[in-house]
């Protein structure tokens, strides 16, 4: 598997690289509001189908780092519930890569501003929604249950923004 993420200053960082980076940012201002998001969205094109994986390190109204991953299958992925499945797998392959350990040198950085004000969550973001008119509806309680089984909070649309728009705008 392709684990080389990029964004657009940087091209094939590790992912010890973007581990890295996650904690400058967030040590810069260990007093701020983070979430940490994950999320994937998929395109399928005449031969392929691409997907990519955002991460997103937000500070709250200060700013946000962020990356992709990207992985192509070489057909078209034309049925929803495996394209939607595929990508939750994708979010949870990246999510995985941050063990307790890590997850926990994380909060270790804002942990002793939590009283003051300081946070830190842990969301997955899933490209579905659960609108009466979407056509992914059926699919919401099976894909937030896998990101929940993970630890982190499951967010759809409208507020899945790091699959619906972030990683869509690369998926092209």
């Amino acid at each position: 598997m392709n684990y080389s993420f990029e964004n657009l200053r940087e091209k094939n960082m590790s992912f010890q690289d973007v581990f890295k980076r996650i904690v400058q940012f967030m040590k810069r201002d260990p007093k701020g509001n983070y979430r940490l998001m994950f999320g994937t969205d998929s395109q399928v094109h005449s031969t392929y189908t691409r997907f990519v994986t955002g991460i997103v390190i937000q500070q709250e109204g200060k700013g946000a780092w962020a990356c992709i991953r990207k992985v192509t299958l070489p057909r078209q992925l034309k049925n929803l519930h495996e394209k939607i499945s595929y990508e939750t797998s994708l979010t949870e392959e990246v999510v995985a890569m941050f063990t307790e350990a890590r997850k926990e040198e994380l909060i270790n950085i804002v942990l002793p501003h939590i009283y003051k004000g300081s946070s830190f969550t842990i969301e997955g973001h899933i490209d579905i929604g659960s609108q009466t008119r979407n056509k992914t509806k059926f699919l919401v309680r099976e894909m937030t249950s896998r990101i929940e089984s993970m630890g982190l909070e499951p967010k759809i649309k409208p507020n899945a923004f790091v699959a619906s728009a972030y990683a869509n705008r690369y998926t092209k």
